[in-house]
């Protein structure tokens, strides 16, 4: 029985965006030993697919939808997910929600509104037509859902007692994105507007640098993932 101890364990490795790209798939299964930590999973991941190493000094990890360090210890079936810098059916909470269908502005801001509020700040996040001068056809958005939505619910809370803002939602699209279609949406409600302004802009700079939502631009001749803004520095890299 005490042999039992010793047998491998399997645990879920999540590749997204260009990490995607470089490992062939999106998700594979590692054998581990028993102890063994997210570092040792990286170094397997290193041999395995050998394009992700020049990759891991801008990657974050998550361990079961938490940002977690290389040393975080692994148990058996445990889902790791390694996060480059983010770009940033349906799923959604109180808050914020992740779509796959065009997002209805003005249903948001009238649901959210309500006859305290003095201000109602809008943010649509448009796909435009050409990003350094090379003509873009479409985008596609990808995210890891389960962790965005974490994210993007902490988000709200922080933003609404930080500034002090009645209500906030946030709506994110994932999919193909034709030019002109909206990709996120920000309304945030509040008494003034100077908090109202303030929060807005907060959420916005700060979803597009933590919460796991990237995306590939298709251009008339050929496509790559937009390079995302390096992690907040209190957030550990793969390898730190």
């Amino acid at each position: 029985m005490l042999a039992l101890n010793y047998l491998p364990m399997k645990v879920r490795v999540l590749f997204f965006g260009m990490l995607k790209d470089s490992a062939g798939k999106s998700s594979d299964v590692v054998e581990l030993q028993p102890g063994a930590s997210v570092r040792e999973l990286l170094a397997h991941c290193e041999l395995r697919f050998p394009a992700l190493k020049s990759l891991l000094s801008s990657v974050a990890l998550a361990v079961n939808q938490q940002y977690a360090r290389p040393d975080t210890l692994l148990q058996p079936d445990d889902e790791v997910a390694l996060l480059p810098p983010v770009s940033g059916g349906s799923h959604a909470s109180n808050h914020v929600s992740i779509v796959r269908e065009p997002i209805d502005s003005a249903g948001v801001l009238t649901r959210l509104k309500r006859g305290e509020d003095g201000a109602a700040v809008v943010f649509e996040g448009v796909v435009r037509n050409q990003t350094r001068g090379r003509r873009t056809l479409y985008l596609d958005y990808e995210a890891y859902e389960g962790m965005a939505l974490q994210q993007l619910e902490s988000l709200a809370a922080q933003v609404i007692e930080k500034f002090q803002v009645r209500d906030v939602a946030i709506v994110h699209r994932l999919g193909r994105l034709e030019i002109g279609e909206i990709s996120v949406l920000i309304v945030v409600a509040s008494a003034h507007r100077g908090p109202a302004f303030d929060a807005c802009r907060f959420l916005i700079d700060t979803l597009k640098r933590t919460v796991p939502i990237w995306k590939k631009e298709y251009f008339e001749d050929g496509a790559v993932w937009a390079d995302g803004e390096p992690f907040p520095a209190e957030i550990p890299r793969a390898n730190s």
